[in-house]
């Protein structure tokens, strides 16, 4: 059974900075490309960034191009976003997602292409 875990999400003032962290249990996460998603209230899911298995490329949305950095350690099984910068209009609910899937500069952010997801971190952005 696969099974991720996202984490690191939390209230933080406009202009901080925040990592959350992809886990991954029961398999190796180093098989798989990795996408970290976002939802706020009302709107639809919205990907927002994606790294190859190798790590080798990774693509960004236009909203978080900049701010934004998607890494991952394979020896620690773990994937990372960090996230600086950070705005109002980045409070929403974020999710990672493993899958094979392409992920280059213009593929890798559909959500409907990943099967396995974590359950959701909160970051809110607010003073």
């Amino acid at each position: 059974q696969l099974h991720v875990v996202d984490s690191g999400g939390s209230l933080v003032q406009p202009g901080g900075s925040l990592r959350l962290s992809c886990a991954a249990s029961g398999f190796t996460l180093g098989y798989y490309a990795i996408g970290w998603f976002r939802q706020a209230p009302g709107k639809e899911r919205e990907g927002i960034s994606c790294i190859t298995n190798s790590g080798s490329r990774t693509n960004y949305a236009d909203s978080v191009k900049g701010r934004f950095a998607i890494s991952r350690d394979n020896a620690k099984n773990m994937v990372y976003l960090q996230m600086n910068n950070l705005k109002p209009e980045d409070t929403a609910v974020y999710y990672c997602a493993a899958d094979n899937v392409v992920c280059d500069e213009r593929h890798g952010l559909e959500y409907e292409l990943y099967d396995y997801w974590g359950q959701g971190t909160q970051v809110t952005v607010s003073s």
